[in-house]
C-alpha cells in the first residue's frame, strides 16, 4: 500500500539497532503474542459447547467464531498500515491491550450476547499481532537472519494451534471455559511489558498528507458483519444489504489512491484464483473446525475429546507445510496447489459418507482434511508472491490472508445455517446429520477450489525462497 501520490516522500526514522541480548528479548515478547493469538483462534471451538450449557443462546453458537476472524481480519490491514506512520511499538502495544481487554470480557460474560461482543472487540486486537509481529522481525534481523526467525514464528504458531484444542478441552472440562479466555492475561503481560521495554521503535514520517482508506475498512467490516449475522441468525434482508455494502467497498477501493486491498493486482488471474481458493478453502477448513468439537463431545461426553479431535486436522496443515517447502524444489508451486485442492473434496466426502463412524475415523480423516490444507494454502500463497511485484509483495499477502480468514468468518456462519440451531441444541443424529450437511458444502467448495487450480500454470519457485531453502539444507 503505497503512499497517496506521486509526490509523497517517506523518511524513516529509527531508533538505534537493538543491542543482540535486547533484540533477542524483544523476539521473545513477539512470539509470546504470536502464541496467545494463534492459541485463541483454536482454543474457542472446544470450549463452546460447555460455554452454550452455562450461557444458553445455542441459535448464536457460529457467531463467537465468525466476529472473531471478521474483526481480526479486517483489522490486520489498517494495523500494519497506521504502524507505518505511528510506529510498530505503540500500535503492537495498542493492539495486545484491545486484546487482553477484550480477554477479560469474555471471561466475565454472563450471556451470549455479551460474549459475542467481547468476542469482536478481542479480534480487533488479534488482527495487530501477526502482521506487526512479522514486520517488526524483518526490521530487527538481516536478510539472512530472517527466513530462520520466521520459520521459528510459523513454528510457535503450529505447536499454539495443536495445543490450543486440547487444552481448551481441559480447561472447559477441569476448570471453567472463563479460563480459556483469562489464561491469555498471565502470558499476555509480560509480552507487553518485553516488547514496551526491548522492542526499538520505528516511525516513518511522510511529507505529505498521509491516506488511510478508512471508507473501504468501514464498509468491508459493515457489510461482511451485514453476512456473518444474516448467516448465523437466518435474517436473508441483512445477507443481501452485505452484499450491496462490500460490493460498495470494493467499487472505493478500485478508486482508492491507497486501497486497503491491492485491487489491480488481484485482477490478474493468478492472484484473483490465490484470492477466491483462500476463501474457498478457509470457509470448508474453519467451518468444519467450529462443529467438529461439538460432534466429539456429543459422542463422547468428553470436552478433552473434543479438543482431541481436532488435533489430527492440524497437525497434518503443519506437517504438509514443512513437507511442502521441500518438495517446492522439485515440484511446482501451481502442482502442488493442485494436489492439495484434489485431496480435500475427496477426504469432506468420506467424512460426510462416514459421518456415523466412531471418532477415530472421523479423527483420521481429520489428519488428511489438514495435509490438504497445508500443500494447498502455503503453495498458493508463494505462487501468488511469485507474480507480484516488490511494490504489491506486502498487500498482496495480505490479501490472501483477508480471504482465507474472511472465508472461514462466512462459512462458520453458513454451515452453523446448514446444521440448524435445534440440531446444536439437541444433539444425537440430528446433529450428526446436519454435520454430514456441513461436510457436503465444504465438498462443493473445495471442488470449485480445484476447477479453479486446475487451469493455472505452473508457478516458479520465487528466488528468495528458493536462496531461504538452500541455506539451511
Amino acid at each position: 500500500m503505497g503512499a497517496s501520490g506521486p509526490k509523497m516522500r517517506a523518511v524513516t526514522v529509527s531508533a538505534p539497532p537493538a543491542a543482540p541480548p535486547s533484540r533477542l528479548l524483544a523476539t521473545i515478547g513477539l512470539v509470546l503474542g504470536v502464541f496467545l493469538a494463534a492459541l485463541e483462534s483454536s482454543v474457542v471451538a472446544t470450549a463452546m459447547p460447555s460455554v452454550i450449557r452455562d450461557l444458553g443462546g445455542q441459535h448464536l453458537y457460529a457467531l463467537p467464531f465468525a466476529v472473531f476472524l471478521l474483526t481480526s481480519t479486517v483489522s490486520a490491514p489498517l494495523w500494519g498500515r497506521a504502524s507505518d506512520i505511528f510506529g510498530r511499538k505503540r500500535l503492537y502495544l495498542a493492539g495486545v491491550t484491545l486484546f487482553l481487554l477484550g480477554s477479560a470480557l469474555c471471561g466475565a460474560a454472563g450471556s451470549m450476547a455479551f460474549l459475542v461482543a467481547a468476542r469482536a472487540f478481542q479480534g480487533l486486537g488479534a488482527g495487530a499481532v501477526m502482521p506487526l509481529t512479522l514486520t517488526s522481525v524483518g526490521e530487527m534481523y538481516t536478510l539472512q537472519e530472517r527466513p530462520r526467525v520466521q520459520a521459528f514464528i510459523s513454528g510457535v504458531w503450529g505447536v499454539s494451534a495443536l495445543l490450543g484444542p486440547l487444552l481448551g478441552g481441559v480447561l472447559a472440562e477441569h476448570a471453567s471455559w472463563r479460563w480459556v479466555f483469562l489464561v491469555n492475561l498471565p502470558f499476555g503481560i509480560p509480552a507487553m511489558l518485553m516488547v514496551w521495554k526491548y522492542l526499538p521503535e520505528t516511525v516513518t514520517r511522510r511529507a505529505g498528507r498521509v491516506v488511510i482508506d478508512w471508507l473501504g475498512a468501514l464498509l468491508f467490516t459493515v457489510g461482511s458483519g451485514l453476512l456473518v449475522w444474516g448467516l448465523s441468525l437466518s435474517v436473508w434482508w441483512q445477507v443481501g444489504a452485505g452484499a450491496v455494502v462490500i460490493l460498495a467497498a470494493v467499487l472505493v477501493e478500485l478508486r482508492h489512491p491507497a486501497p486497503l486491498l491491492p485491487m489491480k493486482a488481484l485482477a490478474q488471474r493468478l492472484p484473483n484464483v490465490g484470492l477466491w481458493n483462500n476463501m474457498l478453502g478457509g470457509a470448508a477448513y474453519f467451518g468444519v473446525i467450529a462443529y467438529l468439537p461439538l460432534y466429539a463431545q456429543n459422542v463422547s461426553g468428553s470436552a478433552t475429546a473434543g479438543g482431541l479431535i481436532l488435533t489430527p486436522m492440524l497437525l497434518g496443515w503443519v506437517l504438509a507445510s514443512i513437507i511442502c517447502t521441500r518438495l517446492m524444489k522439485v515440484m511446482g508451486l501451481t502442482r502442488q496447489t493442485q494436489l492439495g485442492f484434489v485431496v480435500l473434496p475427496v477426504v469432506f466426502a468420506l467424512m460426510a459418507v462416514f459421518a456415523h463412524a466412531p471418532l477415530l475415523v472421523i479423527s483420521v480423516l481429520g489428519f488428511f482434511v489438514g495435509v490438504g490444507m497445508g500443500f494447498s494454502m502455503v503453495s498458493l500463497l508463494l505462487a501468488v508472491q511469485s507474480a507480484s511485484p516488490p511494490g504489491e509483495l506486502g498487500a498482496t499477502t495480505s490479501a490472501m490472508l483477508f480471504a482465507r480468514q474472511m472465508g472461514g468468518a462466512l462459512g462458520t456462519s453458513g454451515m452453523g445455517l446448514l446444521i440448524g440451531s435445534s440440531a446444536i441444541s439437541a444433539g444425537g443424529e440430528a446433529l450428526i446429520v446436519g454435520l454430514q450437511r456441513a461436510f457436503v458444502l465444504s465438498v462443493v467448495l473445495v471442488a470449485i477450489g480445484l476447477a479453479l487450480s486446475l487451469g493455472l500454470k505452473n508457478a516458479k519457485l520465487p528466488t528468495l525462497v528458493k536462496e531461504s531453502l538452500n541455506s539451511t539444507d
